[in-house]
């Protein structure tokens, strides 16, 4: 299915962003749809700019958004630019935002750490490759921590999600974790498995060589599982899966599609393993320069683009990535060919039965204790554990009720 930014040309976009700037053409083009051409962006992207350029700035805060740009920002629905318009509006234009994608100023592994140097004001990247920087966030990659999308979500609208995740963030790493995007990861595989029958049990994939992440708990895992996890650039991954030389990557789905794995990817097995998290973050002494009232706004924008990402990305997870066992005609894997092996309830419970803490604790010890400490004594796997088990099983994503996570 392609996006409204697909259908323009990359020279036609830098010309526009070129001469009304990317933050502008960026949220032009959120609101155009099936009507974007190029004369009509620059028409959009021209009020855009006189509209957040009518008054000058209290803060203008640089966001550092690693790989997202005009296209892929189409596709996953995480959220950056709803935040940023929300914000500008909300402040009239008190607060003015400066969206960097494409590497532009920060990549995967470095926004965090471009963040705490102040760099950058507010950053988007996952938190399984921000761990390196912000080791606290290892604490949301416990094997099978979430049962569900919808847990996750439960989990960050949750007010506990300040004292086990927000608060730590703030004191150990000077950082104000703002809002999600939740998804649960799985082992893409790639071209070498495109002829090969559908996955359907853990023991197909036992010694195959997987990209990890930056996160230390997704390595526990995949060892536990026999996936050889193997730490690979992101410039040398597609070049692996498309060779043969790795037989496949732990991501999520939608990261396929935005990401562009998908004409390396044959098969995506759904084992939802542990988190896919693509959050939005901010340096902790920016926000607290702000002011109070101003803070109050971040954090209203913050929930909104919470509520935001709840519904969008889950839409878009089927309608444009195809994230399902039957990928609809259009979708990204329906085009590429991804097939989708769903596996069952029970061989995922095999799974979590090998690897996860609450079944195989051994492996988990020293990263638990560490992080025990870190959260000031708690059992932090075993209180978002509970936490994440509040609502049922077959409780959809969408369904997750909001809450302001900072209030009460």
């Amino acid at each position: 299915m392609p996006t409204p930014l697909s259908k323009l040309s990359r020279r036609d976009f830098l010309d526009i962003s070129g001469r009304f700037g990317l933050t502008s053409t960026l949220l032009a083009a959120t609101g155009l749809g099936a009507g974007l051409t190029a004369s009509t962006l620059a028409r959009a992207a021209d009020q855009e700019q006189q509209k957040r350029y009518k008054t000058a700035p209290k803060f203008q805060l640089r966001f550092g958004a690693s790989g997202f740009n005009e296209r892929n920002l189409d596709i996953q629905k995480s959220g950056q630019l709803f935040f940023a318009r929300d914000l500008e509006e909300r402040t009239n234009g008190a607060i003015r935002v400066e969206f960097m994608g494409s590497n532009e100023v920060c990549n995967q592994l470095d926004c965090v750490a471009k963040t705490q140097q102040g760099i950058v004001d507010i950053y988007s990247a996952s938190t399984q490759n921000s761990s390196g920087s912000a080791p606290y966030l290892n604490v949301l990659d416990f094997a099978y921590l979430f049962p569900t999308v919808a847990s996750m979500f439960h989990f960050f609208y949750h007010r506990k999600s300040e004292q086990l995740l927000r608060e730590p963030l703030r004191q150990r790493h000077n950082l104000q974790f703002l809002f999600t995007h939740c998804d649960l990861r799985g082992i893409m595989l790639g071209l070498k498995w495109q002829d090969k029958p559908l996955v359907t049990s853990i023991d197909q994939l036992k010694g195959t060589k997987n990209r990890v992440t930056g996160t230390q708990m997704g390595r526990i895992a995949m060892e536990q599982l026999g996936l050889n996890p193997v730490p690979v650039a992101w410039e040398e991954t597609l070049d692996g899966l498309r060779q043969g030389l790795l037989d496949g990557a732990e991501t999520w789905m939608s990261a396929v599609a935005y990401a562009g794995m998908a004409p390396v990817v044959s098969q995506a097995v759904d084992l939802r393993f542990f988190a896919g998290t693509e959050h939005t973050g901010m340096s902790l002494p920016k926000f607290d320069s702000l002011g109070s009232e101003l803070q109050d706004q971040v954090m209203e924008s913050a929930y909104c683009a919470q509520i935001f990402t709840q519904g969008m990305n889950e839409a878009g997870r089927f309608e444009i990535v195809g994230a399902t066992e039957h990928p609809a005609p259009g979708t990204v894997f329906a085009e590429n060919n991804v097939r989708v092996a769903p596996l069952s309830d029970a061989e995922r419970s095999r799974a979590e039965q090998m690897c996860s803490p609450e079944f195989n604790p051994e492996p988990w010890e020293q990263w638990r204790e560490r992080l025990n400490k870190w959260s000031g004594g708690l059992d932090i796997y075993q209180e978002i554990h509970a936490v994440a088990r509040e609502i049922s099983r077959d409780t959809a994503a969408v369904n997750v009720k909001p809450q302001r996570w900072w209030r009460g």
